[in-house]
């Protein structure tokens, strides 16, 4: 299991349970045994459902574990396979019997390697501009996704307060409800003390998903 993934699956879950007031000691071993099994992805996914299944008290955190394993494929389980795999008919399968799985912090994990590969200090204006190239016209479907966020850039010279409150201008209908706080506020504060970590906490809406999700990208991001 890829360490970066370890740290975030644990703050996310630890964070999670603290929250909610539940006991993760079943389900935190469970979840991150499906990490290391030795299956074909298809079946870890099949392996992580079942042990949301088993623990739904945990359930807000399936589709986020979900972009866990996939990241923690790419850094781990590809290396064991052919050199062209992700470029094979048998991956393009797996891209389309997923394509409704997991969330849009699967790019941020991306953009977080990539920025640990070329040695550069993550900023939201690089991952919108650089990475998920959101002015270039063929890349309109990122735009739409990101809209409020790139309105609302400026709010990375704020504080959490403000950061909340525009996230709940964010409606379930979007794509970024309740990862725009969180993700707005690691490009805010990627290394946030644990007095910051209350002040995110305090004015989250959904505190113990929206604190979970902000631990998992500060947790990665190390």
């Amino acid at each position: 299991m890829d360490i970066k993934v370890k740290n975030a699956v644990d703050a996310a879950v630890n964070t999670y349970a603290r929250i909610e007031g539940i006991d993760s000691k079943e389900f935190l071993p469970a979840l991150t045994g499906v990490y290391d099994l030795d299956l074909s992805f298809m079946e870890k996914v099949a392996q992580l459902d079942q042990v949301f299944d088993d623990h739904q008290r945990f359930e807000e955190l399936r589709e986020i574990s979900f972009d866990l394993l996939m990241i923690n494929f790419f850094a781990e389980d590809v290396q064991k396979l052919e050199e062209d795999y992700l470029d094979s008919e048998e991956w393009e399968q797996i891209e389309e019997d997923t394509i409704d799985r997991g969330t849009e912090l699967l790019n941020v994990f991306l953009y977080l390697k990539e920025c640990e590969d070329d040695e550069i200090k993550p900023s939201l204006e690089d991952y919108l501009k650089e990475f998920l190239l959101v002015e270039e016209d063929e890349f309109q479907d990122e735009y739409s996704i990101y809209e409020k966020v790139i309105a609302n850039q400026i709010l990375v010279e704020s504080d959490y307060s403000e950061i909340a409150k525009v996230s709940r201008t964010v409606t379930e209908q979007e794509e970024l409800f309740e990862l725009f706080y969180p993700l707005v506020s690691f490009f805010f504060e990627p290394n946030p003390s644990g007095v910051q970590l209350k002040d995110f906490e305090n004015s989250a809406s959904n505190k113990a998903y929206e604190t979970a999700i902000y631990q998992v990208i500060v947790n990665f991001s190390k």
